[in-house]
């Protein structure tokens, strides 16, 4: 689980106290909360990881959502689990740091749990590699993608800037479309047949200056604060921790970088799961937001792109414009020339 330095207790009333304790004084739910921890599950993750009924644990996850240790999301006819937010979410993490996180039955729970992990990111890798070549068309399945480019653009803006980081490259669009405004970028994808078709576009739009790596994006292998702009586009949808990956991201932007994130809002075509490994259905402008702001960014721009009327299969598309909010000084500048953004 996390480490984390012991802060300040939550301060609750006896009753409160009382019943958080009641709560998590049963071996089943205080793995749930370790569990939750990590990050969130649904309720087939947790049967699989604690290998017990999927009623029992269930009825776990109902007694902890009533005790206001955790939150339940509903997204289509998935249930997200994760840990709460008010002070009976910060008395559970309270309670965790006072947890030995080697004790053998948490570190098998946690061994499963990354083996869960696994087997989802393979089952999104093996999506890829199966439509890397028709990636881009498949995109404009929904809002028509260039309408979301000229967005992305507006957004961004026409300012140059030093360094670009694209977070799930893909084909590279994004490296392509502001070829002319940075003096260096960096592209980064999970799938090895998406960089090879991105290195094919870059060499053939002549864009020398960008580089694409194959990385996570939970644990980018590059410096903090050495970007000025940051894009993740239609990519959270895929993972099974989007707030961490909106965390990481932040991480590696400059004082005053800025976060841009593309991705569908919140709908209900179920068929997205299991055609094309979508993991979440959309993002609100409300749990989005709330990601940025726990990163420590501030939202700056939030806009959606429509499908026009009478295109009902199509996705509305929503822009997430984020900025760090600490001042710009002394940053170094490889092109006097360019502005950081």
């Amino acid at each position: 689980m996390p480490t984390t330095e012991l802060t300040t207790p939550t301060v609750l009333s006896l009753d409160q106290l009382l019943a958080g304790l009641k709560t998590v004084g049963e071996p089943t739910r205080l793995r749930l909360i370790a569990l939750l921890a990590e990050g969130e599950l649904t309720v087939k993750d947790a049967t699989a990881i604690l290998g017990q009924s999927q009623p029992r644990i269930s009825r776990h996850l109902k007694l902890l959502t009533e005790a206001g240790l955790i939150q339940r999301f509903p997204e289509g006819s998935w249930v997200f689990y994760r840990l709460g937010e008010a002070a009976m979410g910060r008395f559970a993490r309270d309670l965790l740091l006072r947890l030995d996180p080697d004790e053998a039955i948490l570190a098998a729970d946690r061994m499963r749990l990354q083996a869960i992990r696994k087997a989802k990111a393979e089952e999104a890798a093996r999506y890829f590699a199966a439509r890397a070549r028709t990636w881009d068309q498949e995109r404009s399945l929904h809002v028509p993608e260039v309408a979301v480019e000229g967005a992305v653009h507006e957004m961004v803006g026409t300012r140059p800037f030093d360094a670009l980081l694209d977070l799930g490259t893909g084909t590279g669009r994004l490296l392509e479309l502001f070829s002319g405004q940075y003096a260096r970028a960096l592209g980064v994808d999970a799938s090895h047949d998406m960089l090879s078709v991105a290195r094919a576009n870059l060499a053939r739009a002549g864009v020398s200056h960008a580089q694409v790596r194959h990385g996570d994006i939970y644990a980018l292998t590059v410096p903090r604060e050495s970007f000025d702009v940051v894009c993740i586009h239609q990519v959270l949808h895929f993972l099974d921790d989007p707030s961490r990956a909106v965390a990481e991201a932040a991480r590696t932007l400059r004082p005053g970088g800025r976060l841009l994130i593309v991705d569908f809002a919140p709908h209900d075509f179920e068929f997205l799961r299991e055609a094309h490994a979508h993991r979440r259905l959309g993002f609100s402008h409300d749990q989005m937001s709330r990601w940025l702001e726990e990163a420590g960014l501030d939202v700056v721009q939030i806009r959606d792109l429509m499908p026009d009327d009478g295109e009902g299969g199509k996705l509305t598309v929503t822009l997430w414009l984020a900025q760090d909010p600490r001042v710009i000084t002394d940053l170094p500048q490889k092109n006097s020339t360019r502005e950081v953004a």
